[in-house]
Formats: C-alpha cells, structure tokens, sequence
C-alpha cells in the first residue's frame, strides 16, 4: 500500500523536499549559537532519512545535494561563502554528503523490496482467496442449473405419467432455480459495475409501495414460505430515486430474509420518511447475525459462517454500494427477542402524487 506522499505528483515532492529542508535549515539557524553547526549537520541528515522513508529517489537526491550546500553556506566556517575554513570541515562536508546519499539510497531500496514483498504476499492471499470464491461461485451456479436440467429431463420423459401435482412441483423447483440462477448473474454484473466505478443514479419519480409489491412478485415462487407484512402507508410521497438500483436493493435484502430465516418465520417491510429522507427497514424472527459478523456483512464476498444456505458474499456488498450511490446509508442490527433488521436511510426529493399532477 502507498503512503499518502508517494502518490503525489513528483513536482510536490520535489517542493515538499525542498520545503523540508529549507525549514530545518531555518531552525537550525536559530540553534546554531546553542548547539553548533556540526549538531545542525544531524538535523539536516534526519530530515533527509524521513524524506528517504517517504518519496523517489531523486528528489531525495535533490534534498542531500541542497542540505550540503546550505550547511556549508550558512553554517561551516567561514559562514556565507563556500570556502570551507579547516581540513577537518572538509572531510566533514563531503562526509555528510556521501553519508545522506548512501542513506537515501538504501533506505529507498529497502522500501522498494518491501513494497515486491507485500505485493507477492498479496497477490498470493488474492489468488487463494478467488480461488476459493471461483469454488463456492461454481457450486452456486452449478446447483440450480443441475436442478433445472434434472427437473426439465423429467417433464420431457417421463411427462405422460407423471401426475399433476409432481408436474407442478418440477415447475416450481424450475421456477426457483431460475430465479436463483438469475440472481447470481444479476449479482456478478452489478459487482462488476461497482467495481469499474461506473454506476451513475438515473433518478426519478418512484412509489416506493408499488417498488415494494413489485420485488415482492418477482420472489413469488419462494415467498409463500414466509408470512410478509408491508407497513408502507398510502399517505406516503414520490421520491426520486433511481428504480433499478433500488429494485436490486430490495430483492437481494428480502431474498436475503428469505434465504436465511428458517420457514414460517414473519418478514416486516416498512417504508416511511425521516426528516426528508427514504426510511426503509426489512427485518425478520429469524436467529439474527453473529455479533462479530455485524460489521462484515457488506463486505464482498463475506459469508456468516454459521449459514447453511452458501451463497457468494455478493447480495449485501452490492446493496451498501447501491445505497451509496444515492448518498444513503445502511445498517444491521440484532432485534431484542430474535431476528435481524436492515435499515436505509437515503436522502432525497419527495413529492405527493396531487402535487406532481398540477406541475
């Protein structure tokens, strides 16, 4: 990882080095009655050791070529001339001089070998840790297409004597693996936007009731196994949000209550505005999150160890990035008695229907 001075442009650090020892230079100015100029020689060599720790090799250069000729201008004797008085001041001179040049030298090759060093090290943990991710990433595409496929040969073969009821079963197990399978596509291409840094909010006018009833259909053929309750009154205003983000943000979050609630379990959706922002919380009664995962859930690829589901640690990332997008805010907590809550707070213009209508 850079240091904040290394990703400067070089002209700042040429000024920053220059800067650096024209100060120390200043101040040795002001001790050098008190403790003489060869003392002020250290101060001069540590200021270009730190420089040596932080920047390129040339403007560290540039900083010892210009502390030796300050230090024999204003400090060796006789000072303000570049006459250096006694033998053993001109040892000292081109000794400095050596010696800073020699420190900078090694002290950036040393940064430059730890710099190959951590970035083996990590392109190592990021090729295990892809590796990994690649594994779980092909068990999860794997498993709805094997369902598919196993389900669809059925219908195909054995169709004529297959009774209804199976035949609505296949379908649906179709319908859920499709759904599933969709899903992870959906989550890998929104990760890629994220990544690339090209996501752009394409805001409009949006019921956030209809936007709720709308991902809540889209999940049909699994949220029959979950009483869900939407608490999003009528009274509510437009607010101007970009609907495909939003959309994404509410299915991989009520999937996600889905997918790790054991069946039956209540799920609440609640819309409502907070100080002229977008409140929205879904919660469940499930058994709620590790407290030491709580702070790690939106992370990419983090998966809660304890679940059963798999899954690739993509849905919630993309969720905080898509609430970022719009300036918002997301956070989980453990409710008292069980289960879990998400709530977004996103700031945004509102407006009621009767309003936008006389515009």
């Amino acid at each position: 990882m850079k240091t904040r001075l290394e990703k400067i442009s070089h002209a700042r650090q040429y000024a920053i080095s220059i800067g650096a020892v024209v100060a120390v230079t200043l101040i040795g100015l002001l001790l050098n009655h008190l403790v003489g100029y060869r003392i002020v020689a250290f101060m001069l060599l540590v200021c270009v050791s730190l420089l040596a720790m932080s920047m390129d090799i040339i403007p560290v250069v540039l900083a010892a070529l210009l502390s030796a000729i300050l230090w024999d201008f204003l400090f060796i004797p006789p000072v303000f001339t570049f006459t250096v008085g006694s033998i053993e001041d001109r040892w000292m001179l081109v000794m400095y001089f050596v010696i800073a040049l020699i420190n900078a030298a090694l002290t950036y090759k040393i940064r430059q070998i730890e710099k190959e060093v951590r970035a083996k090290e990590e392109k190592r943990r990021a090729i295990k840790f892809y590796g990994a991710i690649f594994n779980s990433l092909s068990h999860e595409l794997r498993t709805p297409i094997t369902t598919i496929i196993g389900a669809t040969d059925s219908l195909l073969i054995k169709y004529n004597n297959l009774t209804d009821s199976i035949k609505r079963e296949l379908l649906s197990e179709i319908s859920i693996a499709s759904l599933r399978l969709n899903q992870q596509v959906e989550n890998l291409l929104s990760m890629s936007r994220l990544e690339s840094g090209i996501i752009k909010t394409k805001k409009d006018w949006c019921d956030i009731r209809e936007l709720i009833y709308t991902t809540l259909k889209q999940l049909d053929a699994i949220a029959s196994r979950h009483p869900v309750k939407v608490n999003a009154p009528d009274s509510l205003p437009l607010f101007k949000l970009d609907h495909g983000l939003m959309e994404q943000v509410l299915y991989n979050l009520i999937n996600n209550a889905f997918q790790h609630t054991p069946e039956g379990t209540d799920i609440v959706i609640t819309a409502d505005t907070l100080d002229e922002k977008l409140l929205l919380t879904i919660s469940d009664t499930g058994k709620g999150f590790p407290e030491q995962a709580i702070e790690k859930v939106f992370d990419k690829f983090y998966r809660v160890k304890e679940s059963s589901t798999g899954g690739t640690g993509l849905g919630l990332s993309i969720v905080r990035g898509f609430v970022e997008a719009h300036l918002g805010t997301i956070t989980l907590r453990n409710l008292p008695l069980s289960g879990a809550e998400f709530t977004i707070l996103i700031p945004t213009e509102i407006t009621y229907l009767n309003h936008l209508k006389n515009e």
